[in-house]
């Protein structure tokens, strides 16, 4: 997914820039640490902690079924507690996949429409990641951390 999005910003600045060397229009440009900006948003960091909760659930489920394993005499009752075992893993492991895809998208999702929302208020044209930028444009990263935070955002499934 990131290789996608590096992917994708290198392309929306390459059409970009061939747009601004045709155009007369002089358009305003500005542009967004991601990273920064997601490491300071608040919920990011709840939802990221929510993830890494479930994940030490998950490794803590582990830890409990091994201690009740040793205690098992009979190599048949072994064999039925592993499979019983792999089949609750797997499902509890699809569960947090899905989970950590979700909160990912969400995270990326408001960043995105605060981006947007920041963009549009401060009369910015086009928006970019600022590993493309060299020099020149405006950085907007504070201005998205701070409306995401301000409680003027509502994040999507919150």
């Amino acid at each position: 997914m990131k290789k996608f999005k590096s992917i994708l910003l290198s392309a929306v600045a390459l059409v970009a820039v061939a747009g601004f060397n045709v155009s007369a229009d002089a358009q305003t440009i500005g542009y967004v640490n991601y990273k920064n900006v997601e490491s300071n948003y608040e919920y990011a960091k709840s939802a990221y902690k929510e993830i890494d909760t479930k994940y030490l659930e998950l490794q803590q489920f582990l830890m409990d079924k091994e201690k009740q394993y040793k205690n098992i005499d009979s190599p048949i009752n072994k064999k039925n507690f592993e499979e019983q075992v792999q089949k609750d893993f797997k499902a509890k492991s699809e569960a947090f996949d899905k989970l950590k895809l979700k909160k990912a998208q969400e995270v990326e999702t408001n960043i995105l429409e605060a981006t947007k929302a920041v963009a549009a208020d401060k009369k910015i044209d086009v928006v970019l990641d600022y590993r493309v930028i060299f020099t020149g444009g405006v950085d907007l990263s504070q201005d998205v951390i701070n409306y995401l935070n301000s409680g003027k955002f509502k994040p999507i499934n919150k």
